[in-house]
């Protein structure tokens, strides 16, 4: 691996922060050196993975009335509540260049994160597949991608956190559980302010992570500037990025529970929490066989378009565990896919609970 390019942008406005790194990614050529970013949002926002749906996760209203901006990011994982408490580290290299097995990319990509922690005197360590923890407590999660030509894996240095804005901007069922994940917050997540008492300069700490970078890759960083090709691209992304069709791409049928159509026609909805993140799935079924079917929630999977395959790839199935579990052995056996504490289990409880949900109307 040659010399590792460094662009630290400081902070810039909440939809760049999100979209240079998408920019960068997509204009990746062959000569583009492999490229860490450091950056951090001038103000509040929200940011929702890719297989989510919005309105099933953010509170769009309130974010509307309180001028939170909202961007789905092309990388999987939950929605969360961002602002400059948080530095972004964001690495987008050349495709073959991170370890191929999704687990083991995020432990090299996390090691610079536990190794910067650990300097401060903060008791970070690697909790597997892709969190970092302290104590029991979570101080940041990852998130992975395939952008073009480009490996992505992204993430933070958790500075700070607003607890009670994260626990107001998500969608809820009712104001006791808002209270009960306040609560949780709290109890389960950690900051270097809490761990230190105190809010470490910034400039220092993110130098320490950028020396211990180079450590674990055995490269040497070099400073740079995004070029003008990949400013372009950012500037068309950021363009999609505010668009409504991309906000709310993953709408498929926004029912909950079970409802009726007719004798033979449902729309039913179910959540099932895989070690590797939460399922929804939602799916007309007609006859007792899947005739729509719309996967979300804030699990990873690569390639993107793999959700898109499985969806398709279960139509006209029968809620049969056998006919399902053969089928999504059949998808998992033509595709090289990587979706790291989700496996064909997991898909099949996740989708044969829908039969039980109608089975309960």
């Amino acid at each position: 691996m040659e010399k590792v390019r460094v662009l630290d942008m400081g902070l810039v406005s909440p939809l760049r922060s999100q979209a240079i790194y998408h920019g960068v990614a997509y204009a990746m050529q062959p000569d583009t050196p492999n490229t860490i970013i450091l950056v951090g949002p001038t103000d509040p926002y929200v940011c929702i993975g890719y297989h989510q749906e919005l309105e099933k996760e953010v509170d769009v209203p309130y974010c509307q009335e309180h001028d939170l901006s909202i961007y789905r990011r092309e990388v999987g994982g939950g929605a969360v509540y961002l602002d400059k408490g948080q530095v972004f580290t964001q690495w987008i290299f050349q495709r073959g260049q991170l370890p191929l097995d999704l687990e083991k990319r995020f432990a090299l990509y996390i090691e610079p994160l536990v190794q910067t922690y650990q300097s401060l005197g903060i008791n970070a360590t690697l909790r597997p597949i892709n969190d970092v923890h302290v104590n029991g407590k979570k101080i940041g999660g990852t998130g992975a991608a395939q952008m073009g030509d480009a490996d992505v894996v992204v993430g933070s240095l958790m500075y700070d956190f607003n607890f009670d804005l994260m626990a107001r901007v998500l969608k809820v069922s009712s104001e006791k559980m808002r209270d009960k994940i306040y609560q949780s917050l709290n109890q389960y997540i950690t900051t270097m302010t809490r761990e230190l008492g105190e809010t470490p300069d910034y400039e220092a700490v993110n130098q320490a992570y950028l020396k211990h970078c180079a450590e674990t890759l055995g490269v040497e960083l070099e400073y740079g500037e995004p070029t003008a090709a990949e400013l372009a691209i950012t500037e068309e992304l950021e363009a999609r990025f505010t668009s409504d069709e991309w906000l709310y791409q993953k709408g498929g049928l926004r029912q909950t529970g079970a409802v009726k159509i007719h004798a033979d026609v449902y729309l039913v909805e179910t959540a099932y929490k895989a070690p590797g993140g939460l399922i929804r799935s939602t799916a007309r079924l007609r006859e007792g066989r899947i005739d729509d079917l719309t996967l979300s929630g804030d699990f990873t999977m690569l390639p993107a378009f793999a959700v898109g395959a499985l969806e398709q790839s279960l139509r006209g199935v029968s809620l049969d565990e056998e006919q399902v579990r053969a089928r999504v052995g059949e998808f998992y056996g033509s595709l090289q896919v990587q979706s790291p504490g989700v496996g064909v289990a997991d898909w099949v409880t996740a989708v044969l609970s829908l039969k039980g949900q109608m089975s309960a109307h």
